[in-house]
């Protein structure tokens, strides 16, 4: 299946997106907070998602690429919200994991007219104090700019210990590639999930 990428331009904001499928209905996939823009990965995500090709147009949105210094979760759903509008999206399926079930909850509440499904996963509806200090220390790690550090961090934060003991040469193999442009995004994404609440 071939995978179609694309830019939304708005008047205050780009975006990056993919999409793949054929179906009738529209799945949308909003990814959760990574280190580097998860674009780079749209044959990984097309090979997990194929079985929604035929029933599904699935589309997968990055965040906005003109980041403000602070960026809220409040923020990143407007903006998001407003480039389902631009492309011509309503009435989706709404997929979020982790940072982007965050996301996705916000749209459904004040853009319901956008979604008529919503599925969740690895995610919470508010911050807990234990979150908080995962997100300092990877916050930190990036701040210190310890690539290889933050890479190994977050995997062992977020993957189960199997699998991120198999992936874990892989993840430091990645941390080279890791630009300072990267880290400073992913920091003032990572500190757009304080104080949310839904």
């Amino acid at each position: 299946m071939m995978i179609q990428t694309g830019i939304v331009q708005t008047e205050s904001f780009s975006m990056d997106y993919f999409r793949f499928g054929r179906g009738s209905r529209t799945l949308v996939i909003l990814p959760g907070l990574s280190v580097q823009s998860v674009m780079g990965a749209a044959q990984a995500v097309e090979a997990a998602f194929r079985s929604f090709e035929d029933s599904f147009t699935v589309y997968l949105f990055d965040r906005r690429n003109e980041l403000p210094p602070s960026y809220s979760i409040r923020e990143m759903a407007r903006d998001t919200a407003e480039a389902f509008e631009t492309v011509g999206l309503k009435d989706v399926c709404l997929f979020g994991a982790s940072q982007g079930g965050m996301i996705a909850m916000t749209i459904a509440i004040e853009h319901p007219e956008l979604v008529s499904k919503l599925a969740l996963g690895s995610t919470t509806a508010h911050m807990q104090e234990d979150t908080y200090r995962t997100l300092d220390k990877w916050v930190q790690l990036a701040r210190e700019k310890d690539r290889v550090g933050l890479y190994l961090a977050f995997g062992k934060d977020v993957y189960p210990p199997k699998l991120y003991e198999s992936y874990r040469e892989g993840l430091a193999g990645l941390a080279e590639t890791v630009t300072d442009e990267d880290l400073r995004r992913f920091i003032i994404l990572a500190e757009g999930i304080r104080g949310f609440n839904v």
